[in-house]
């Protein structure tokens, strides 16, 4: 690993030397290990101290109060508690789910769990750019619509939906909004007031902080209600029981500590990286970038004509590390369910790739991969029998081949 170069940032980021250092003081039989709700000793206390702040930090990222955040396992929890939860706790309300096929797996899992239980889950689908209309939304919404849930920013292509308009369509209509922020958190300022959402899923792992720890932002229990999903315990505030992951905490308290000081840099440096990339895959014939604008800095997913994806993958896998699709997917040979959401053929998914940029992302290292991915797809065109020379790079939506 130490000789690849690293871009796949959206499945998970390396987490900050920073976050490695605090971590470990709450590991060890010399740091704070106690359990956080052995509340009768001082080591115990010392490592609630720890949890409350780290909870404090990742409030202050999202604009939200901390008696608002909730601990969880990871946005995968995270997004179950806040589906499930709120069904549940609306199942006298109505039955009826509205997301979209774009949606991460963890999502789409859910919904498919409640449908059998007799709810009914609205798909939609998104416009030519990949995007859900707040239109759409809206008319899709019914007297017993009990939740809308909705991704931010897509984990494949980048592009990011308008959760703020559709938000207050939910609040007009009087129904519960869930954001799956997975890939917002290090890539956009998150403001949990300014989305009007009731629930905000995040992830530690997505931010430069531990895998293993998330959050569930929860606006008002007493405006809409969630049921638990896990039983045994009365932790937080009854909604999630399990003994709480000092060390993991503490880490995604510090990334959020770290990313509020430095993800404009972060992003800046990311979109010098990115269009150089960009720039770089322009040159080659029949290329175009999967989905339209608006897109978060450092997610782009590309079409390479006459190049299968695991095909171009296996080439590069000792010196580039991309991804054919998304992380929770990927294992399955099936094309990837946003790229047939968004239009493209069975083909035409499985001839593209997810380029991600990060933090600790140089220019040397995008200047070797353009490089090394360029000469890649070169040679497996070769060898193809369909391979024909022409055309530009079209940086447009899909169809535009």
């Amino acid at each position: 690993m130490a000789d690849t170069i690293y871009l796949d940032y959206a499945a998970t980021t390396p987490a900050d030397p920073a976050v490695v250092d605090a971590m470990l003081r709450y590991m060890g039989p010399g740091g704070v290990f106690a359990n956080p709700a052995s509340n009768t000793h001082l080591p115990g206390q010392e490592a609630a101290v720890a949890v409350d702040i780290a909870r404090d930090q990742v409030a202050a990222l999202m604009k939200a109060a901390p008696d608002q955040i909730v601990w969880t396992s990871g946005a995968t929890e995270s997004i179950n508690l806040a589906i499930k939860g709120a069904a549940a706790a609306r199942r006298s309300v109505g039955r009826h789910i509205v997301t979209s096929c774009l949606e991460h797996s963890a999502a789409l899992g859910a919904c498919r769990h409640l449908a059998s239980e007799g709810y009914e889950i609205k798909l939609l689908k998104p416009n030519r750019d990949g995007l859900v209309s707040p239109e759409a939304v809206r008319g899709s919404l019914r007297e017993d619509t009990a939740l809308i849930s909705l991704m931010q920013v897509n984990n494949e292509t980048g592009t990011i939906t308008d959760v703020e308009a559709i938000g207050e369509i939910a609040r007009e209509r009087g129904i519960p909004f869930h954001v799956d922020a997975a890939q917002s958190l290090a890539r956009l300022p998150v403001n949990v007031s300014k989305l009007n959402a009731d629930f905000v899923s995040v992830s530690g792992h997505k931010m430069y902080g531990p895998k293993g720890i998330g959050a569930l932002y929860i606006r008002s229990r007493s405006t809409f209600g969630i049921d638990p999903q896990i039983h045994g315990g009365d932790q937080e505030m009854g909604l999630r029981a399990g003994t709480l992951p000092t060390h993991q905490i503490v880490g995604m308290g510090k990334a959020a500590e770290i990313l509020m000081g430095r993800r404009d840099q972060d992003l800046e440096r990311a979109r010098e990286l990115e269009g150089f990339l960009l720039s770089k895959f322009a040159a080659i014939p029949r290329t175009s970038v999967n989905g339209g604008e608006p897109r978060v800095v450092g997610i782009a997913n590309l079409w390479f004509a006459c190049v299968e994806s695991e095909s171009l993958a296996l080439a590069i896998r000792d010196e580039v590390a991309i991804s054919s699709g998304s992380a929770c997917t990927s294992a399955r040979v099936e094309p990837s369910h946003v790229l047939l959401g968004l239009g493209l053929s069975e083909d035409e998914a499985h001839r593209s790739i997810r380029v991600s940029l990060g933090r600790f992302t140089s220019q040397g290292e995008v200047e070797r991969a353009a490089c090394r991915i360029e000469e890649a797809v070169g040679e497996l065109r070769s060898l193809s029998d369909e391979w024909e020379d022409g055309g530009e790079m079209v940086l447009a939506g899909v169809g535009e081949r």
